[in-house]
């Protein structure tokens, strides 16, 4: 991108990996262009603002035409780094935890769990899907360079002792999964993902916002 561009909006941004990941099926299931509209009713967003978003990176469609999807798939590949592989590490190894390791990213091509951390005994010196369980007191000693995300998911009364933990292994970035509100440096990137606002937020729109069903046969 061109230096003399304008930052893309942290709103955009957050949608591109959405509209990358709608693309690579597409791409796999053999369709070679799409429109905005068509985008637009697979990704639930409106087409004004797809072409706003995709014009934030230079991608512009033909009018009549699309976009193709090859090169647009390319495109937002090298934007969104996805020819890089990034190596996350994941503290917690219970339920949710275990369910990660074995998705590990399945469809992001470009992040992998490499290690994951517990203090279970029957679970440290094990592996889940691959991926090796230490101890999270081996934590500061471990060489985890080249490691740049932490994947939180450990109990709430414990979540800002393990941030802090985290935080000096040398990581870039951590998604939490846990309900804590944490502290961290400002040049860490905090990302929180608590599914249980998420389930109340679904709940109210379903019940204060219903969708109206489609009519056929008309």
């Amino acid at each position: 991108m061109p230096q003399s561009q304008p930052k893309i909006p942290l709103a955009t941004a957050k949608r591109l990996p959405l509209y990358y990941r709608i693309l690579q099926h597409l791409d796999e299931s053999g369709k070679q262009r799409i429109s905005s509209s068509e985008l637009s009713e697979v990704a639930k967003i409106d087409s004004a603002t797809i072409r706003r978003d995709l014009s934030y990176l230079g991608a512009l469609g033909k009018k009549g035409y699309g976009y193709q999807i090859k090169p647009l798939l390319a495109f937002l590949r090298d934007k969104l780094d996805q020819n890089e592989v990034s190596k996350a590490m994941l503290i917690g190894v219970g339920n949710l935890g275990t369910a990660l390791l074995k998705y590990n990213f399945a469809k992001n091509n470009n992040t992998r769990i490499v290690v994951a951390y517990d203090n279970k005994k029957d679970r440290v010196g094990t592996t889940v899907a691959g991926v090796p369980i230490r101890h999270i007191d081996d934590l500061p000693t471990d060489d985890n360079r080249g490691v740049s995300i932490a994947i939180l998911t450990v109990p709430a009364e414990v979540a800002q002792a393990v941030t802090d933990k985290v935080v000096s292994s040398g990581i870039s970035g951590i998604l939490n999964f846990t309900p804590v509100r944490l502290s961290v440096p400002k040049h860490i990137r905090l990302h929180h993902i608590d599914l249980g606002v998420e389930l109340q937020t679904l709940v109210y729109f379903m019940k204060n916002y219903p969708l109206q069903p489609e009519r056929g046969g008309e």
